[in-house]
């Protein structure tokens, strides 16, 4: 037989039995879902943030697996946050802190693959919806703003195109008051309204993914659900209003005050276009303005925890549940009236803590717990290692699998939170420690206030903790110079 000939059907062979070897091994991976959820604190019944919170999806999935009860956000708005945890890379290498910066137009994090691109690389199908990278305006729940138009083999509602909540107002009047509000901050506005679960534009990709993860497809698969409440504007249909009664609204822990020990070079605490500041404190006399905010909040946290058990059942119902490593996690906290403080953007714990959730089939123990500090910025690490996929070598951050595999063992590593070049917040299993840029600090110890209300940073008595907390921050040289806008 002629040598090419010979030669070419060795090579046809080889590439066959590779393909098929690839396919063999591309079948015995875990599929993963992967959950994002906007601006969720830790009001989560099981995190016991306002005990009044009912979160029983979220809660009864946290029995199933690891619940991280000290888990941090990498930023505190949305674009740091949801960058580094996708591409894996932490805003002191990447230079993204702000929160106005696409990602896409950076060398250094343009060149790396993303989450889910790694994960079709290696044979993944990739399935998405809704906000899971940034969009910038809070109309756009699909898949606009920064997103990875590589990293997708299908997305819902498309690339392109937005998706809105079919709503209704419950009254004229209560439109006329939400309408009010809205035109006056730009966006903090929170009504009940007539619609469906399904109408909302968190229903409509919830439906999307739970047809897909009812599908009988062969390979493995990541799917990808971004759940858009508890974000502004707090619409949601009024049955959940309906769990919080103004009346019974309970305030967060408050100290009148409170701020008097922390600098005042800036205010870098509030979002100027939606004013906030128009909010009465907590320890005005009339709460009502803020019971109802509250309410609308709440309101937003119960629809998302619908939307979360509509998608487990959907896995349960697939077939696949002991198959699949679903993680579930927020991309920063929210302010309600603590500190004088609404919204995001600040360094204290409320704007950082969030829920993180991993059940991983064959490593989890159900109903895990632990109270290490850690960050979202070993999530991408941890699913590649979970899926034995291998961590790239970009990548950022350690794989929590040792919490996973056991959850009494210790973990020193701390979780940084940074606002933009220079100011940062550091967390470990005792204390907080946060630098401004200007150089500013403050210092409080989680164990004997967990509200932050006494800052120990010139407190003599603190000062070799202060010191030593100072010494695991990485070198201000080292730290890369922010992005800016062209």
């Amino acid at each position: 037989m002629n040598r090419l000939i010979i030669t070419l059907l060795l090579s046809a062979a080889t590439l066959i039995a590779s393909q098929y070897s690839d396919a063999t091994e591309a079948a015995g991976k875990p599929d993963v879902l992967f959950i994002a959820i906007d601006d969720l604190n830790d009001w989560v019944g099981a995190m016991g943030g306002l005990i009044q919170a009912k979160t029983p999806n979220i809660d009864a999935l946290a029995e199933r697996g690891m619940f991280f009860t000290n888990a941090h956000s990498v930023g505190t708005s949305c674009t740091p946050s949801r960058t580094a945890v996708l591409t894996g890379m932490s805003p002191f290498n990447s230079g993204l802190y702000s929160h106005e910066i696409d990602w896409r137009e950076s060398d250094v994090l343009s060149s790396a693959p993303t989450l889910p691109r790694y994960f079709k690389d290696n044979g993944y199908q990739t399935l998405g919806a809704g906000k899971i990278f940034h969009a910038h305006s809070y109309h756009l729940k699909g898949a606009q703003g920064q997103q990875d138009t590589s990293a997708w083999d299908a997305y819902f509602p498309s690339l392109k195109r937005q998706l809105t909540d079919e709503i209704y107002p419950v009254d004229q009047q209560t439109e006329n008051e939400a309408r009010g509000r809205g035109a006056a901050t730009g966006g903090f506005d929170y009504m009940p309204i007539i619609a469906t679960d399904a109408a909302m534009g968190d229903g409509q990709v919830v439906s999307w993914i739970t047809d897909r993860l009812t599908e009988s497809k062969e390979g493995p698969r990541f799917i990808a659900a971004g759940i858009y409440r508890p974000h502004l504007p707090w619409y949601t249909p009024a049955q959940y209003f309906d769990l919080y009664p103004v009346e019974k609204i309970e305030l967060p822990p408050y100290l009148d005050g409170d701020r008097d020990d922390v600098g005042t070079t800036r205010d870098m605490n509030l979002e100027p276009d939606l004013g906030y500041d128009a909010m009465p404190k907590l320890s005005d006399a009339d709460t009502t303005a803020v019971k109802e905010a509250i309410q609308g909040y709440l309101a937003s946290i119960s629809f998302a925890d619908a939307m979360v058990g509509e998608l487990v059942n959907a896995l349960d119902a697939s077939g696949r549940a002991d198959r699949t490593i679903i993680v579930l996690w927020s991309d920063h906290g929210f302010h309600l009236g603590e500190k004088d403080t609404w919204g995001k953007f600040t360094l204290w714990e409320r704007s950082s803590h969030v829920p993180l959730i991993i059940v991983a089939p064959g490593v989890t123990q159900t109903g895990a717990r632990t109270d290490e500090a850690v960050s979202l910025q070993n999530v991408y690490a941890t699913l590649a290692d979970l899926a034995g996929l291998g961590v790239p070598v970009h990548v950022d951050g350690t794989s929590l699998r040792p919490l996973l595999e056991d959850p009494s063992s210790s973990w020193d590593e701390v979780a940084f939170t940074t606002a933009e070049f220079g100011s940062y917040a550091m967390q470990d299993d005792h204390f907080r420690y946060i630098r401004y840029l200007e150089g500013e600090e403050e210092l409080y110890d989680h164990r004997s206030d967990p509200n932050e209300w006494k800052n120990l940073a010139s407190d003599p008595a603190f000062a070799e903790t202060l010191e030593a907390m100072r010494a695991k921050v990485p070198p201000f040289g080292q730290q890369a110079p922010p992005q800016v806008l062209e």
